[in-house]
Protein backbone atom coordinates (compact mmCIF):
# COMPACT_ATOMS: atom_id res chain seq x y z
CA UNK A 1 0.00 0.00 0.00
CA UNK A 2 1.14 3.58 -0.83
CA UNK A 3 2.41 5.21 2.71
CA UNK A 4 1.04 8.42 3.56
CA UNK A 5 3.47 11.36 3.12
CA UNK A 6 1.78 13.54 5.84
CA UNK A 7 3.52 16.50 5.55
CA UNK A 8 2.62 16.38 1.27
CA UNK A 9 -0.95 16.35 2.45
CA UNK A 10 -0.90 19.00 4.87
CA UNK A 11 0.79 21.28 2.10
CA UNK A 12 -1.60 20.61 -0.19
CA UNK A 13 -4.41 21.56 1.82
CA UNK A 14 -2.41 24.55 3.21
CA UNK A 15 -2.50 25.78 -0.57
CA UNK A 16 -6.63 24.99 -1.16
CA UNK A 17 -6.86 27.17 2.48
CA UNK A 18 -5.31 30.30 1.10
CA UNK A 19 -7.46 30.50 -1.86
CA UNK A 20 -10.20 32.59 -0.78
CA UNK A 21 -13.54 31.01 -2.16
CA UNK A 22 -16.12 33.25 -0.12
CA UNK A 23 -19.78 32.78 -1.00
CA UNK A 24 -21.43 35.64 -0.86
CA UNK A 25 -25.48 35.79 -1.21
CA UNK A 26 -24.98 38.87 -3.42
CA UNK A 27 -23.33 37.02 -6.59
CA UNK A 28 -21.86 40.41 -8.28
CA UNK A 29 -20.11 40.70 -4.89
CA UNK A 30 -18.04 37.21 -5.36
CA UNK A 31 -14.87 36.28 -6.29
CA UNK A 32 -15.00 34.02 -9.16
CA UNK A 33 -11.20 34.32 -9.91
CA UNK A 34 -10.51 32.72 -6.74
CA UNK A 35 -13.20 29.98 -7.54
CA UNK A 36 -11.03 29.55 -10.79
CA UNK A 37 -7.95 29.13 -9.38
CA UNK A 38 -9.02 26.77 -6.66
CA UNK A 39 -10.44 24.70 -9.37
CA UNK A 40 -7.05 25.20 -11.52
CA UNK A 41 -5.20 23.71 -8.65
CA UNK A 42 -6.76 20.69 -8.54
CA UNK A 43 -4.95 18.79 -11.23
CA UNK A 44 -1.85 20.30 -10.98
CA UNK A 45 -1.69 18.93 -6.57
CA UNK A 46 -3.92 15.55 -7.65
CA UNK A 47 -2.63 14.65 -10.79
CA UNK A 48 -3.05 10.61 -10.14
CA UNK A 49 -6.62 11.14 -9.49
CA UNK A 50 -6.99 13.11 -12.60
CA UNK A 51 -5.73 10.46 -14.97
CA UNK A 52 -8.27 8.32 -14.10
CA UNK A 53 -11.38 10.15 -12.94
CA UNK A 54 -13.73 12.15 -15.20
CA UNK A 55 -14.55 15.65 -14.50
CA UNK A 56 -16.99 17.88 -15.37
CA UNK A 57 -18.39 21.25 -14.28
CA UNK A 58 -21.53 22.27 -13.64
CA UNK A 59 -21.02 25.95 -12.95
CA UNK A 60 -18.24 26.27 -10.94
CA UNK A 61 -19.36 23.05 -9.50
CA UNK A 62 -17.05 19.69 -9.83
CA UNK A 63 -18.25 16.11 -10.51
CA UNK A 64 -15.59 13.52 -10.55
CA UNK A 65 -16.77 9.78 -11.56
CA UNK A 66 -14.42 7.45 -10.63
CA UNK A 67 -15.51 4.28 -12.63
CA UNK A 68 -15.81 0.86 -11.27
CA UNK A 69 -13.64 -2.16 -12.15
CA UNK A 70 -16.30 -3.59 -14.68
CA UNK A 71 -15.86 0.16 -16.54
CA UNK A 72 -19.47 -0.18 -17.49
CA UNK A 73 -21.63 3.00 -16.17
CA UNK A 74 -23.01 2.04 -12.53
CA UNK A 75 -26.70 3.43 -11.88
CA UNK A 76 -26.08 2.83 -8.32
CA UNK A 77 -22.74 4.36 -7.03
CA UNK A 78 -21.19 5.88 -4.30
CA UNK A 79 -20.98 9.42 -4.11
CA UNK A 80 -18.94 11.98 -1.81
CA UNK A 81 -19.58 15.26 -1.39
CA UNK A 82 -18.00 18.38 -0.12
CA UNK A 83 -18.15 22.20 -0.80
CA UNK A 84 -15.29 24.42 -1.21
CA UNK A 85 -16.95 27.95 -0.84
CA UNK A 86 -16.73 28.90 2.44
CA UNK A 87 -18.37 31.91 4.52
CA UNK A 88 -16.83 35.19 3.68
CA UNK A 89 -13.87 36.27 6.73
CA UNK A 90 -11.24 39.73 7.16
CA UNK A 91 -8.19 39.59 9.48
CA UNK A 92 -10.14 41.60 12.23
CA UNK A 93 -10.55 39.36 15.20
CA UNK A 94 -8.62 36.21 14.51
CA UNK A 95 -5.02 35.01 16.09
CA UNK A 96 -3.99 33.89 12.48
CA UNK A 97 -5.47 35.03 9.41
CA UNK A 98 -8.10 33.12 7.96
CA UNK A 99 -6.41 32.47 4.58
CA UNK A 100 -3.02 32.25 5.79
CA UNK A 101 -3.37 28.47 6.33
CA UNK A 102 -0.94 28.43 9.27
CA UNK A 103 0.62 26.48 11.64
CA UNK A 104 1.23 26.39 15.15
CA UNK A 105 1.96 23.84 17.52
CA UNK A 106 4.50 20.35 17.39
CA UNK A 107 3.75 17.00 16.87
CA UNK A 108 0.46 15.67 18.15
CA UNK A 109 -0.28 19.59 19.07
CA UNK A 110 -0.51 20.66 15.82
CA UNK A 111 -2.97 22.81 14.75
CA UNK A 112 -3.98 24.31 11.24
CA UNK A 113 -5.98 27.39 11.21
CA UNK A 114 -8.10 28.72 8.97
CA UNK A 115 -11.25 29.46 6.90
CA UNK A 116 -12.58 26.34 5.86
CA UNK A 117 -10.11 23.89 7.67
CA UNK A 118 -13.41 22.55 9.15
CA UNK A 119 -16.51 23.59 7.16
CA UNK A 120 -15.79 22.15 4.47
CA UNK A 121 -12.38 22.41 2.69
CA UNK A 122 -11.17 20.37 5.48
CA UNK A 123 -13.96 17.09 4.40
CA UNK A 124 -13.47 17.85 0.65
CA UNK A 125 -9.26 17.58 1.11
CA UNK A 126 -9.71 14.60 2.31
CA UNK A 127 -11.89 13.08 -0.07
CA UNK A 128 -8.92 13.99 -2.24
CA UNK A 129 -6.38 12.66 -0.61
CA UNK A 130 -7.93 9.42 -0.26
CA UNK A 131 -9.08 9.13 -3.69
CA UNK A 132 -5.03 9.80 -5.00
CA UNK A 133 -3.46 7.24 -2.32
CA UNK A 134 -5.90 4.80 -3.48
CA UNK A 135 -5.52 5.15 -7.32
CA UNK A 136 -1.34 5.46 -6.73
CA UNK A 137 -1.83 2.05 -4.75
CA UNK A 138 -3.47 0.90 -7.90
CA UNK A 139 -7.16 0.36 -6.58
CA UNK A 140 -10.14 0.30 -8.66
CA UNK A 141 -13.60 0.52 -6.92
CA UNK A 142 -16.12 -1.92 -7.67
CA UNK A 143 -18.99 0.07 -8.15
CA UNK A 144 -19.08 3.96 -9.59
CA UNK A 145 -18.20 6.60 -7.37
CA UNK A 146 -18.71 9.84 -7.84
CA UNK A 147 -17.43 13.16 -6.03
CA UNK A 148 -19.43 15.66 -5.60
CA UNK A 149 -18.02 19.43 -4.89
CA UNK A 150 -20.55 22.23 -4.42
CA UNK A 151 -19.27 26.11 -4.84
CA UNK A 152 -22.33 27.38 -3.35
CA UNK A 153 -23.78 25.33 -0.05
CA UNK A 154 -23.20 28.29 2.42
CA UNK A 155 -25.80 30.30 0.02
CA UNK A 156 -27.90 28.81 -2.38
CA UNK A 157 -26.69 25.56 -3.30
CA UNK A 158 -27.56 25.83 -6.95
CA UNK A 159 -24.27 23.66 -7.88
CA UNK A 160 -25.54 20.50 -5.68
CA UNK A 161 -29.21 20.87 -7.45
CA UNK A 162 -27.50 21.18 -10.99
CA UNK A 163 -25.42 17.81 -10.27
CA UNK A 164 -28.46 16.16 -8.91
CA UNK A 165 -30.36 16.82 -12.14
CA UNK A 166 -27.45 15.89 -14.64
CA UNK A 167 -27.47 12.15 -12.62
CA UNK A 168 -31.50 12.45 -12.43
CA UNK A 169 -31.28 12.61 -16.40
CA UNK A 170 -28.63 9.76 -16.21
CA UNK A 171 -31.17 7.18 -14.80
CA UNK A 172 -28.79 7.00 -11.51
CA UNK A 173 -29.72 6.96 -8.38
CA UNK A 174 -26.93 6.43 -5.73
CA UNK A 175 -26.99 3.27 -3.33
CA UNK A 176 -25.03 5.78 -0.50
CA UNK A 177 -24.13 9.38 -0.03
CA UNK A 178 -22.00 11.11 2.03
CA UNK A 179 -21.80 14.39 3.26
CA UNK A 180 -20.63 17.06 6.02
CA UNK A 181 -22.33 16.94 8.85
CA UNK A 182 -21.98 15.05 12.77
CA UNK A 183 -18.68 14.86 13.94
CA UNK A 184 -16.44 12.96 16.48
CA UNK A 185 -17.54 14.41 19.59
CA UNK A 186 -17.54 14.68 23.78
CA UNK A 187 -19.33 16.09 26.20
CA UNK A 188 -22.62 16.79 24.55
CA UNK A 189 -24.75 14.37 26.34
CA UNK A 190 -25.66 13.98 29.51
CA UNK A 191 -24.27 11.21 31.32
CA UNK A 192 -21.92 9.57 28.33
CA UNK A 193 -18.05 10.20 28.70
CA UNK A 194 -17.34 8.10 25.61
CA UNK A 195 -16.63 9.78 22.23
CA UNK A 196 -20.08 10.30 19.97
CA UNK A 197 -19.97 9.63 15.99
CA UNK A 198 -23.50 11.50 15.60
CA UNK A 199 -23.98 10.71 12.14
CA UNK A 200 -26.73 12.32 10.41
CA UNK A 201 -29.69 10.75 8.53
CA UNK A 202 -31.92 13.36 8.15
CA UNK A 203 -31.80 17.31 8.83
CA UNK A 204 -33.63 20.28 10.22
CA UNK A 205 -36.04 21.97 6.89
CA UNK A 206 -34.32 25.71 6.84
CA UNK A 207 -36.94 28.68 6.23
CA UNK A 208 -36.60 32.38 6.06
CA UNK A 209 -39.31 33.32 7.74
CA UNK A 210 -40.30 37.36 7.05
CA UNK A 211 -42.14 39.65 9.90
CA UNK A 212 -43.52 42.35 7.83
CA UNK A 213 -45.38 45.92 9.32
CA UNK A 214 -46.54 48.17 6.79
CA UNK A 215 -47.51 51.71 8.44
CA UNK A 216 -47.66 55.63 7.85
CA UNK A 217 -44.09 57.41 8.21
CA UNK A 218 -43.47 60.54 9.25
CA UNK A 219 -41.07 63.29 11.16
CA UNK A 220 -40.08 60.81 14.11
CA UNK A 221 -40.60 63.99 16.09
CA UNK A 222 -43.92 63.23 16.50
CA UNK A 223 -44.75 59.02 16.96
CA UNK A 224 -47.64 57.42 17.16
CA UNK A 225 -47.42 55.44 20.38
CA UNK A 226 -47.29 52.15 18.01
CA UNK A 227 -44.50 52.44 15.44
CA UNK A 228 -43.71 50.05 12.52
CA UNK A 229 -40.77 48.79 14.75
CA UNK A 230 -42.58 48.83 18.39
CA UNK A 231 -45.31 46.80 16.89
CA UNK A 232 -42.48 43.89 14.91
CA UNK A 233 -40.58 44.04 18.46
CA UNK A 234 -43.88 42.99 19.73
CA UNK A 235 -44.34 40.30 17.39
CA UNK A 236 -40.48 38.97 17.92
CA UNK A 237 -41.16 39.00 21.71
CA UNK A 238 -44.40 37.43 21.34
CA UNK A 239 -42.92 34.72 19.35
CA UNK A 240 -40.01 34.54 21.85
CA UNK A 241 -42.27 33.16 24.12
CA UNK A 242 -44.21 30.85 22.61
CA UNK A 243 -41.23 28.61 21.59
CA UNK A 244 -42.39 25.56 19.51
CA UNK A 245 -43.79 22.44 21.31
CA UNK A 246 -40.87 19.93 22.36
CA UNK A 247 -41.11 16.14 20.88
CA UNK A 248 -38.82 13.58 20.17
CA UNK A 249 -38.72 12.02 16.72
CA UNK A 250 -38.37 8.33 16.15
CA UNK A 251 -34.36 8.81 15.06
CA UNK A 252 -34.30 11.13 18.51
CA UNK A 253 -35.71 8.40 20.36
CA UNK A 254 -33.02 6.30 18.87
CA UNK A 255 -30.23 7.92 19.53
CA UNK A 256 -31.03 8.37 23.12
CA UNK A 257 -31.16 4.56 23.40
CA UNK A 258 -27.94 4.16 21.62
CA UNK A 259 -26.30 6.72 23.38
CA UNK A 260 -27.98 5.56 26.88
CA UNK A 261 -26.54 2.46 26.72
CA UNK A 262 -23.40 4.08 27.50
CA UNK A 263 -24.16 6.66 29.69
CA UNK A 264 -23.62 6.43 34.09
CA UNK A 265 -25.51 7.61 36.84
CA UNK A 266 -29.08 7.93 37.48
CA UNK A 267 -29.41 9.36 34.00
CA UNK A 268 -28.86 5.63 32.17
CA UNK A 269 -32.52 4.77 33.86
CA UNK A 270 -33.93 7.45 32.07
CA UNK A 271 -32.31 7.42 28.82
CA UNK A 272 -32.78 3.77 28.63
CA UNK A 273 -36.35 3.55 28.80
CA UNK A 274 -36.85 6.44 26.55
CA UNK A 275 -40.10 5.66 24.93
CA UNK A 276 -41.66 4.79 28.09
CA UNK A 277 -40.69 8.24 29.96
CA UNK A 278 -40.97 10.20 26.38
CA UNK A 279 -42.57 13.64 28.15
CA UNK A 280 -40.10 13.66 31.14
CA UNK A 281 -36.98 13.02 28.77
CA UNK A 282 -38.49 15.97 26.43
CA UNK A 283 -38.03 17.92 29.57
CA UNK A 284 -34.92 17.00 30.43
CA UNK A 285 -33.46 17.73 26.92
CA UNK A 286 -35.47 21.30 26.67
CA UNK A 287 -33.15 22.36 29.75
CA UNK A 288 -29.58 20.56 29.48
CA UNK A 289 -28.08 23.14 26.59
CA UNK A 290 -29.05 25.32 23.25
CA UNK A 291 -28.15 22.19 21.57
CA UNK A 292 -30.34 19.79 23.43
CA UNK A 293 -32.90 22.27 23.25
CA UNK A 294 -32.76 22.73 19.18
CA UNK A 295 -33.07 18.55 19.18
CA UNK A 296 -36.41 18.41 20.55
CA UNK A 297 -38.10 20.99 18.69
CA UNK A 298 -38.47 23.62 15.46
CA UNK A 299 -36.30 27.28 16.67
CA UNK A 300 -36.35 30.51 15.71
CA UNK A 301 -33.36 33.05 15.63
CA UNK A 302 -33.93 36.97 14.71
CA UNK A 303 -31.08 37.41 12.23
CA UNK A 304 -31.91 40.36 10.39
CA UNK A 305 -33.80 43.48 11.11
CA UNK A 306 -34.71 46.40 8.99
CA UNK A 307 -36.39 49.94 10.09
CA UNK A 308 -36.42 53.48 8.22
CA UNK A 309 -33.46 55.03 6.24
CA UNK A 310 -32.98 58.12 8.25
CA UNK A 311 -32.65 58.64 11.96
CA UNK A 312 -35.14 61.00 12.16
CA UNK A 313 -37.89 59.18 10.22
CA UNK A 314 -40.17 57.28 11.02
CA UNK A 315 -40.27 53.80 8.79
CA UNK A 316 -42.88 53.24 6.94
CA UNK A 317 -41.54 49.82 6.70
CA UNK A 318 -40.26 47.66 9.06
CA UNK A 319 -39.17 44.15 8.53
CA UNK A 320 -37.73 40.98 10.34
CA UNK A 321 -35.70 38.19 9.17
CA UNK A 322 -36.15 34.76 11.10
CA UNK A 323 -33.79 31.64 10.48
CA UNK A 324 -35.74 28.79 11.41
CA UNK A 325 -34.82 24.95 11.77
CA UNK A 326 -37.68 22.73 11.09
CA UNK A 327 -37.91 20.30 13.22
CA UNK A 328 -38.52 16.71 11.38
CA UNK A 329 -42.09 15.76 11.61
CA UNK A 330 -43.10 18.95 11.37
CA UNK A 331 -43.60 21.09 7.82
CA UNK A 332 -43.38 24.69 6.74
CA UNK A 333 -47.32 24.93 6.69
CA UNK A 334 -47.37 23.65 10.33
CA UNK A 335 -44.14 26.54 11.58
CA UNK A 336 -46.16 29.73 9.62
CA UNK A 337 -49.32 28.68 11.63
CA UNK A 338 -47.28 28.87 14.39
CA UNK A 339 -45.53 31.96 13.81
CA UNK A 340 -48.77 33.54 12.79
CA UNK A 341 -50.72 31.96 16.14
CA UNK A 342 -47.88 33.70 18.27
CA UNK A 343 -47.25 37.03 16.91
CA UNK A 344 -51.40 37.50 17.46
CA UNK A 345 -51.37 40.46 15.02
CA UNK A 346 -53.13 40.62 11.63
CA UNK A 347 -51.02 43.74 10.67
CA UNK A 348 -47.71 41.64 10.76
CA UNK A 349 -47.60 40.34 7.62
CA UNK A 350 -45.81 36.87 7.70
CA UNK A 351 -44.36 34.45 4.72
CA UNK A 352 -41.96 32.48 4.00
CA UNK A 353 -38.76 32.93 1.75
CA UNK A 354 -37.10 29.93 0.40
CA UNK A 355 -38.46 27.51 2.25
CA UNK A 356 -37.17 23.87 2.63
CA UNK A 357 -38.94 20.91 4.38
CA UNK A 358 -37.41 18.40 6.72
CA UNK A 359 -35.32 15.87 4.91
CA UNK A 360 -36.38 12.13 4.67
CA UNK A 361 -34.66 10.11 6.93
CA UNK A 362 -32.56 7.43 6.08
CA UNK A 363 -32.26 3.52 7.36
CA UNK A 364 -30.04 2.89 10.68
CA UNK A 365 -29.69 -0.58 9.16
CA UNK A 366 -28.67 -2.18 6.14
CA UNK A 367 -25.44 -2.12 3.75
CA UNK A 368 -24.65 1.35 3.53
CA UNK A 369 -25.36 2.19 7.43
CA UNK A 370 -23.28 -0.15 8.48
CA UNK A 371 -20.63 0.74 5.73
CA UNK A 372 -20.32 4.09 7.25
CA UNK A 373 -20.50 3.03 11.26
CA UNK A 374 -18.23 0.35 10.41
CA UNK A 375 -15.24 3.05 8.59
CA UNK A 376 -16.20 5.23 11.59
CA UNK A 377 -15.02 2.52 14.08
CA UNK A 378 -12.05 1.58 11.98
CA UNK A 379 -10.67 5.13 12.21
CA UNK A 380 -12.06 5.65 15.92
CA UNK A 381 -12.90 2.24 17.63
CA UNK A 382 -13.74 3.79 20.72
CA UNK A 383 -16.45 5.85 19.88
CA UNK A 384 -20.24 5.37 20.09
CA UNK A 385 -22.02 5.55 16.81
CA UNK A 386 -25.23 7.04 16.51
CA UNK A 387 -28.04 8.30 14.53
CA UNK A 388 -28.95 11.96 14.60
CA UNK A 389 -31.06 14.79 13.24
CA UNK A 390 -28.64 17.42 11.52
CA UNK A 391 -29.85 20.98 13.07
CA UNK A 392 -28.06 22.87 9.69
CA UNK A 393 -28.63 22.04 6.31
CA UNK A 394 -26.49 20.96 3.85
CA UNK A 395 -26.48 20.14 0.14
CA UNK A 396 -27.13 16.69 0.67
CA UNK A 397 -30.66 17.49 1.40
CA UNK A 398 -31.00 17.73 -2.35
CA UNK A 399 -29.41 14.33 -3.02
CA UNK A 400 -32.40 13.00 -1.16
CA UNK A 401 -34.60 13.02 -4.41
CA UNK A 402 -32.34 10.59 -5.64
CA UNK A 403 -30.90 8.41 -2.75
CA UNK A 404 -32.52 6.95 -0.08
CA UNK A 405 -29.41 6.27 2.24
CA UNK A 406 -28.10 9.77 2.66
CA UNK A 407 -25.78 10.29 5.67
CA UNK A 408 -24.10 13.74 7.01
CA UNK A 409 -20.69 12.55 8.70
CA UNK A 410 -18.17 14.97 8.81
CA UNK A 411 -15.29 12.54 10.14
CA UNK A 412 -12.89 14.80 12.47
CA UNK A 413 -13.18 15.13 16.24
CA UNK A 414 -14.50 18.22 17.08
CA UNK A 415 -14.63 19.76 20.81
CA UNK A 416 -17.11 21.96 21.56
CA UNK A 417 -14.65 25.29 21.51
CA UNK A 418 -13.88 24.09 17.79
CA UNK A 419 -17.55 23.79 16.54
CA UNK A 420 -17.97 26.92 18.25
CA UNK A 421 -15.71 28.62 15.35
CA UNK A 422 -17.76 26.91 12.83
CA UNK A 423 -18.76 30.25 10.57
CA UNK A 424 -16.65 32.17 13.22
CA UNK A 425 -13.21 33.38 13.86
CA UNK A 426 -10.30 31.23 14.83
CA UNK A 427 -11.82 28.26 12.70
CA UNK A 428 -8.80 25.61 13.13
CA UNK A 429 -8.43 22.15 13.00
CA UNK A 430 -5.98 19.68 14.76
CA UNK A 431 -3.89 18.04 11.94
CA UNK A 432 -3.97 14.67 13.49
CA UNK A 433 -7.64 14.69 13.17
CA UNK A 434 -7.74 15.73 10.16
CA UNK A 435 -5.56 12.73 9.27
CA UNK A 436 -7.98 10.72 10.62
CA UNK A 437 -10.28 11.73 8.41
CA UNK A 438 -8.65 10.58 5.52
CA UNK A 439 -8.41 7.37 6.72
CA UNK A 440 -11.63 7.34 6.87
CA UNK A 441 -12.50 7.87 3.58
CA UNK A 442 -10.24 5.73 2.77
CA UNK A 443 -11.23 2.91 4.33
CA UNK A 444 -14.89 3.83 3.44
CA UNK A 445 -14.11 3.49 -0.54
CA UNK A 446 -12.26 0.12 0.02
CA UNK A 447 -15.48 -1.47 1.41
CA UNK A 448 -17.71 0.29 -1.30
Amino acid sequence: MTALDEDSCLDRFRALLRVPTMSRNAVEDTDWAAFDRFTALLPELYPALHRVLEREFHGHSLLYRWPSASGRRDDSPTVLMAHYDVVPATDEGWQHPPFGAELTGDGESRVLWGRGTLDDKGALVAILEAVETLVLDGFTPQRDVYLSFGHDEETVGSGARAIVAALTERAIRPALVVDEGGAVVEGIFPGVTKPIAVVGVSEKGITSVRLTVEQNGGHASTPPKLTATVRLARAITRLNAKPFPARLSETNLQMVETLGAHATGPLRAVFTRARALKPALVAVLGRVSDETRAIVRTTTAVTQLRGSLAANALPETAEAILNVRIAVGSSVAETLAHIRKAVRDPLVAVEAVDASEPSPVSPTSGPEWHAVADSISAVHPGAVVTPYVMLGASDSRHFTTISDAVYRFTPFEMSGEERGTLHARNERIHVRTWLSGIAFYESLLRTR
